[in-house]
């Protein structure tokens, strides 16, 4: 359990929240959102101890154990995976620690001999016996493999060290679990079985994440930060989202009576609560949407950027047609062998991998970047393509302001016409004369999105469009997305994204190919196509 009472954190004039009492319990999971610079990293650190507050505290339950995800993926580069999961557990580590040290001494005393029946007594309270055998099953749930789990950290490439730093945080079960964008750089799989291993989960779980599916499937509580405020929600991400932009449509019309919108509110959650999803949190999480104040929901203060693509003419028939293409590394490995599809009119389509690197290659080839080593592809006539690449630096290396840069993808170059599209893209005002060398990642791909918007294409390309996105962003994205006329191709560790948009999929891989006209969720949980899948791998 986190209690923390009447919590405030300031820098200098500026007042992240103050006056924050919560109770964190046992057997919930709360996610933490709000606009970037809300403060969500910043109450984090508190909890953690990191940083101190202006005033308030944070106290854990009596002989409590708290891990936290831990970001430095070179911190641990000279241990073992291994040792480095098991050095999660801290005190267990250390009593492991102590007690080789006694083992080794040549001038063993019987004040030694005491110390260390104390010691193996403290090894078996917390289960110290099996510490290596839970370690390696959660680094095989992970999807670390057994043969990797004596080697070094430093040995192991960015992708294995998060999935060892994960494992490092979710070891002993600690009493208190506090986990800072855990999904990055996770493939669908992990984040699948992150998701079954969080939703049983029996401790006190503190989630930051910017993956809607995740937030959803885990989540029991929503921690809002908005209006310099902390305010705890029962319920997950979408019934938040849906509950703000409800509230929003009622404050706009004013005109509407207080008896209407509390009629309306309370229709929409006694809804909510009867669909909530099943899982051993499910009545509770019930009680609570039913005890929920409807005065409790306002309108988000969040601003959404306007993501509107606007094709200048209708595709034809002919999109795009693949035939063969295969694509070897340096090293003469393949990324992926014999591709065909035919994209048809309308259609949207994900492309899978488990090798990240396979997609990207496919969509720079359709794209004129880079060569296939075999195979050829063709565009329709009609078609005119735009482009988000994966990799976006080498666009923002100039000192040109964002009004200069964006002038470079456009044939009216009037102050009125670029500031419109950096304007829907949450740049008013002064930001136009930010320089573009020295934007987040956040900033720039929302700029490389206005220069997809000017483009006026009918066919989307978006390499993992959700990468550095705030949820804010993504939400506006994804539903541009699910209205936009023309053809889309992509990719996305996104659940959520892939679900709401794509309607077909194709999985790539050094061995041939899967094509499926078919939902997400569907593709995923049919057996079938499981077992096509282990094919295509093996």
């Amino acid at each position: 359990m986190i209690t923390i009472s009447n919590l405030g954190i300031q820098f200098g004039k500026r007042v992240l929240f103050q006056d924050v009492n919560l109770n964190l319990t046992k057997g919930n999971c709360y996610g933490i959102i709000g606009a970037n610079g809300a403060g969500k990293s910043t109450l984090m650190k508190i909890i953690n101890g990191e940083l101190e507050s202006t005033n308030g505290t944070v106290s854990l339950g009596p002989g409590e154990r708290l891990s936290v995800l831990k970001q430095d993926h070179s911190e641990f580069n000279e241990l073992s995976v291994l040792d480095t999961v098991l050095m999660g557990h801290e005190k267990l580590w250390r009593v492991m620690q102590e007690k080789d040290a006694l083992y080794s001494k040549s001038d063993f005393s019987d004040e030694d001999g005491v110390k260390l029946a104390e010691l193996e007594g403290l090894f078996v309270d917390m289960d110290g016996w099996n510490a290596e055998s839970d370690a390696a099953s959660l680094l095989s749930g992970l999807g670390v493999a057994e043969d990797l789990h004596n080697k070094l950290m430093k040995d192991l490439s960015g992708k294995q060290k998060v999935k060892i730093l994960l494992a490092r945080a979710l070891f002993g079960k600690p009493d208190n679990l506090l986990l800072d964008e855990p999904t990055n750089d996770l493939d669908l799989e992990t984040v699948n079985w992150l998701e079954n291993y969080l939703a049983h989960f029996e401790n006190t779980v503190v989630v930051v994440s910017h993956d809607r599916h995740f937030l959803d499937a885990i989540s029991t509580h929503i921690v809002d930060i908005d209006f310099g405020r902390v305010q705890l929600f029962a319920g997950n991400y979408t019934f938040w989202y849906e509950s703000s932009q409800l509230a929003l449509r009622q404050q706009q019309t004013l005109n509407k009576k207080i008896a209407d919108r509390r009629k309306e509110l309370q229709e929409f959650i006694d809804r909510f609560s009867a669909n909530v999803k099943k899982s051993r949190q499910a009545t509770s999480r019930k009680k609570m949407l039913e005890k929920l104040n409807i005065d409790d929901i306002r309108p988000s203060s969040r601003k959404y950027p306007a993501i509107i693509f606007t094709p200048e003419r209708e595709p034809g028939n002919q999109i795009l047609e693949v035939n063969g293409l295969s694509k070897k590394t340096e090293d003469g490995r393949y990324l992926f062998k014999d591709v065909d599809f035919t994209v048809n009119k309308g259609e949207k389509i994900v492309v899978l991998s488990r090798d990240p690197m396979a997609i990207t290659t496919l969509f720079e080839i359709i794209n004129g970047k880079i060569s296939a080593t075999s195979g050829h592809y063709k565009w329709g006539q009609t078609i005119t393509h735009a482009y988000l690449p994966l990799e976006n630096n080498s666009f923002f290396e100039s000192k040109l302001n964002l009004m200069e840069w964006l002038a470079l993808e456009s044939t009216d170059t009037t102050e009125i016409y670029l500031r419109g599209f950096l304007g829907k893209m949450l740049f008013p005002g002064e930001e136009v004369y930010k320089k573009s060398n020295v934007l987040s990642g956040g900033e720039k791909m929302r700029c490389m999105i206005a220069r997809m918007m000017m483009k006026n294409a009918n066919v989307m390309v978006l390499d993992t469009p959700t990468n550095h996105l705030d949820l804010e962003s993504i939400q506006a994205f994804n539903n541009s997305l699910t209205t936009f006329p023309g053809n889309i191709l992509f990719s996305s560790h996104d659940h959520t994204f892939i679900q709401s948009i794509a309607d077909r999929i194709i999985e790539i891989s050094p061995n041939g190919m899967i094509d499926k006209k078919m939902e997400y969720d569907d593709y995923i949980s049919d057996e079938k196509i499981h077992a096509l899948r282990e094919q295509l791998y093996s």
